[in-house]
């Protein structure tokens, strides 16, 4: 919703205690917004959505045209206005908008409404804007992001690439002008966002709470003085805003004379090119951050510091190549390259500087022409103003960099390590006879499991679910606000009672029982709920590698259909919830490649614990329907009756009607069949690991074709 006018003031952007690159990320886009927006990932509690929210107090006022709801410039005024044509009158002063998306929202409340009835009786374009319109010209700030329904993300992907929204209900249409600078947050623990969004941020930058006491003491003291007095504390904050306010328009008109050289451009272009981006967005991105970080320097060339800070606040993201692989940069490899590609326009950069990344200048220094980075002012940590924008660079990255390139899924050293001979554990007691967890195999397409019958969840692309967007099986009256109106059945049910209703003209009348919304069935995504079995029959090196990798290969597809997970393990005497329900799979990944091995196979405490937890999330969210996935051999160790106790547990299952498949990882010539006996119990299906790929069958034909053509 649009951020309310209120007397609050918000907490100064100059008050935030460290996260230099994230304030320097939206410093940039006040700069100049062509760069493209910023995506803010951390955890939870770090003043994430402060800074953002505080940044639109900094952005300079637009003037609009008086009354008009979509924010035309009165200097050239949208030709397709809704509002329009705007003839020359009062001209509107106000201060650019903050708009928020709730992650719940409708797709009305984000693209506008039309109210069909009038449409259809009076031929009238009734439209109520919706937060795209208010957005224009300002800020669309979305917290948690990557928690955004598909059908809101594809619309901000076209409003995006368009700069238009278009609204459009059976043939009456309307169109806006919509071109806004898109923020997000984001806890990465909560999933990851689809590559297309993605990759329409300019900006990324990764945050993290300080690990130094005094620092956190400054956070403290700062928040609880603003929140004791609003108003005095952004009085005295009001210098060091005005300062700043001041500094972004002179940068602002100075960005126009900075000269992008072809030695610079020569660097992005074999930056993007060396770190395998995903085409050109990258470059372009890259060249309008590092001329605003020149113009936020006070300078009107481009520098290799400029270009290595461009890179390292623009490329983190996208050269992410599968959902496991963590973002950043190889900054040494970043280097390399700038170094090979640099040219003769450093050369006015200092003379002859034998270290001109050491700590007095360069990338990681706080000299006047260092990176987009201007001189360090103030006293003692006590003054405000060494808290201002205009610290230098964060010389040491307060989140890990992760390596680039396909080193970096690299299992540890210790698989390379001799094992003791690869026996069955079954006979350890307790959680005895453990093994060092092993690599994945490399992860595959798997065919799709999914939920029978039709469900009403969340929009995925799993299983079969009434959803609001789809192909259209009927139509009934709408509940609540119509949503996609099916004209066929409205005119049915209208035309009846035309004449009862005094029909003269051409126009139908058509009166609110009328109306008709249509039925859909699309996807809906699931709980996938994975219970491995990790006990001693399962830890053949190889064996287990081969389930990983299966298991890896589920959670690839549960990304890619937009589920969220959950994994229990079970080995030794008991089961353990690895990973509570979640949309990370990056999370999933993580805690499948720690899992240990060794020891009994406690299966009924695994399907126990299954049970326990769907009970929770049914409560937690009814309308998302789980599948339960069983990886195991089906052995039963340990415990009073364990064979029997299982079985139970299985028909505890399958008597509330959880939908499961079986993973049958059984090996070897002879197979006793008990994965086979598991799944009829849970009333489910199952599958060996080979005909979990998806190229099996397929596979299977081709080989079959092939004799037939031989023979």
């Amino acid at each position: 919703m649009t951020t309310a006018h209120n007397t609050t003031p918000q907490y100064p952007f100059t008050a935030v205690v460290g996260m230099d690159d994230l304030r320097l990320a939206l410093l940039l886009n006040a700069v100049s917004p062509a760069v493209g927006g910023v995506l803010v990932r951390g955890e939870k509690g770090t003043a994430k959505s402060t800074a953002v929210r505080a940044l639109s107090a900094l952005m300079p006022h637009v003037d609009v045209v008086g009354g008009c709801r979509f924010a035309c410039a009165p200097d050239a005024p949208d030709p397709g206005c809704p509002d329009g044509p705007h003839e020359t009158g009062a001209v509107e002063d106000r201060p650019t908008r903050m708009v928020e998306l709730p992650v719940g929202a409708s797709e009305d409340r984000l693209v506008g409404a039309l109210d069909i009835e009038r449409a259809l009786s009076e031929g009238v374009k009734a439209f109520e804007p919706g937060l795209l319109a208010d957005a224009h010209r300002g800020i669309l700030y979305v917290d948690e992001v990557n928690l955004l329904h598909d059908h809101l993300v594809d619309l901000l992907l076209d409003a995006a690439a368009m700069g238009a929204s278009y609204v459009e209900r059976e043939g009456v249409s309307v169109r806006h002008a919509a071109r806004f600078l898109l923020v997000g947050t984001m806890n990465p623990e909560e999933g990851e966002l689809r590559p297309q969004l993605l990759d329409r941020f300019g900006l990324t930058v990764e945050v993290a709470a300080s690990r130094e006491p005094d620092q956190r003491v400054s956070v403290v003291r700062r928040r609880l003085a603003y929140d004791a007095d609003p108003a005095g504390f952004a009085a005295r904050w009001a210098a060091e805003e005005d300062e700043l306010r001041h500094r972004i328009a002179a940068a602002r008109e100075l960005l126009p004379g900075v000269t992008l050289g072809d030695a610079a451009l020569r660097q992005i272009a074999a930056t993007c090119a060396a770190f395998e981006v995903d085409g050109m967005r990258a470059d372009i991105v890259m060249a309008r951050t590092a001329t605003a970080l020149a113009a936020w320097a006070g300078r009107t060339d481009v520098l290799e510091e400029d270009v290595r800070q461009a890179a390292l606040l623009a490329l983190p993201h996208r050269r992410r190549r599968n959902p496991f692989d963590a973002p950043g940069l190889d900054e040494d490899k970043l280097d390399r390259t700038l170094e090979e590609f640099g040219g003769a326009d450093e050369a006015t950069d200092g003379e002859d500087d034998p270290d001109p990344d050491g700590p007095d200048g360069g990338p990681g220094g706080g000299g006047p022409d260092g990176g987009g980075q201007p001189p360090q002012e103030g006293g003692p940590e006590e003054s405000p103003r060494t808290e201002s924008p205009e610290l230098p660079h964060q010389q040491e990255r307060e989140a890990p960099q992760a390596p680039d390139g396909p080193e970096a899924p690299e299992t540890p050293e210790r698989q390379e390590q001799p094992a003791a001979p690869e026996q069955s554990q079954e006979g350890a007691p307790g959680a005895g006879g453990q093994k060092a967890a092993v690599g994945a195999t490399e992860p595959f397409r798997t065919r799709r499991l999914d939920v029978p019958g039709l469900g009403e969840g969340a929009d995925g692309r799993r299983s079969r679910a009434r959803t609001a967007h789809g192909r259209t099986t009927g139509a009934r009256r709408p509940h609540g606000a119509l949503g996609k109106l099916h004209l066929a059945a409205t005119v049915q049910a209208a035309a009846p009672h035309q004449r009862a209703r005094g029909r003269s003209g051409r126009g139908l009348v058509v009166r609110r029982d009328d109306l008709r919304e249509a039925v859909r069935e699309g996807r809906e995504g699931n709980l996938v709920l994975f219970v491995v079995d990790a006990s001693g029959s399962m830890a053949a090196r190889k064996r287990m590698s081969a389930v990983k990798g299966a298991v890896l290969s589920l959670l690839l597809d549960a990304y890619q259909r937009r589920d969220k997970i959950g994994m229990i393990t079970f080995r030794g005497a008991g089961a353990e919830l690895a990973l509570p329900p979640t949309s990370s799979v990056e999370a999933g990944a993580a805690r499948l490649e720690q899992l240990p091995t060794g020891g009994r196979t406690p299966l009924s405490e695994g399907l126990l614990r299954a049970h326990e937890v769907l009970r929770v999330e049914r409560m937690r969210d009814a309308s998302r329907r789980p599948l339960l996935v069983v990886v195991t051999d089906g052995r039963a160790t340990g415990g009073p009756e364990p064979v029997g106790r299982a079985a139970r547990a299985a028909r505890l299952l399958a008597g509330e009607g959880t939908a499961s498949v079986v993973v049958d990882c059984e090996a070897g010539p002879v197979r006793l069949g008990l994965a086979g006996e598991l799944a009829r119990e849970l009333q489910g299906t199952a599958i060996t690991l080979d005909e979990l790929r998806a190229d099996s069958v397929s596979a299977l034909v081709r080989t079959v074709q092939g004799n037939r053509k031989a023979a």
